[in-house]
């Protein structure tokens, strides 16, 4: 009888070299006592001249405030990642990490210019509103779509309006906007994907 030998795959790249990153950043952060964090990892607007201003409109995405903070959302990407990415593949699901960070970033640049936003919130509220889109036929949308986007967005909405806390609801509205969009425009009408 042969002995299997077991090793151990690397089976979703993005989403584990983000949170790869994440985790360094993190561990960074807590060496700095989040000077670094405050300096790369957080966006906010410094001014349109200011060259980091562009750089952090996609590094905030890795920084996070604390343990508590991180642990929330990569567990979320953990899990929704690797179907993601199976789905569309490691550089659409790069692509969409990418498009997602600038819209959030912008966002909270534009209308909150004071407010320093960091995390990957956007990010996996982008997944979790293009996981319930993956089974979509061409000109159907699934229920399960439907209610997750009224259940997350709704609620954050109603958040954002009623609810007085240190969470940028407008990133995680951002973030399940791109959702929706990228799950439409990747299975409507048979285009090329993003």
């Amino acid at each position: 009888m042969k002995k299997r030998k077991f090793f151990i795959d690397y089976n979703a790249p993005v989403t584990l070299t983000f949170s790869l990153i994440c985790l360094l950043v993190l561990l960074l952060g807590n060496y700095t006592g989040n000077a670094s964090t405050r300096l790369l990892f957080m966006t906010y607007n410094s001014g349109w001249f200011n060259p980091l201003t562009y750089l952090r409109l996609f590094t905030y995405i890795f920084g996070h405030a604390n343990w508590d903070h991180f642990l929330g959302n990569i567990m979320y990407i953990l899990i929704l990642g690797p179907m993601i990415e199976e789905k569309y593949g490691s550089v659409k699901l790069l692509k969409m990490i990418a498009i997602t960070a600038v819209i959030g970033g912008l966002a909270n640049n534009i209308i909150f210019p004071n407010v320093r936003l960091c995390g990957a919130s956007g990010i996996v509220f982008m997944m979790i509103i293009l996981a319930s889109a993956t089974s979509f036929e061409s000109g159907q949308i699934p229920l399960t779509l439907i209610l997750v986007l009224i259940i997350y967005l709704g609620g954050e909405i109603y958040d954002a309006l009623y609810v007085d806390d240190n969470i940028s609801q407008l990133a995680h509205i951002a973030g399940g906007v791109c959702g929706a969009v990228f799950g439409l425009y990747n299975t409507s009408y048979h285009r090329e994907p993003i």
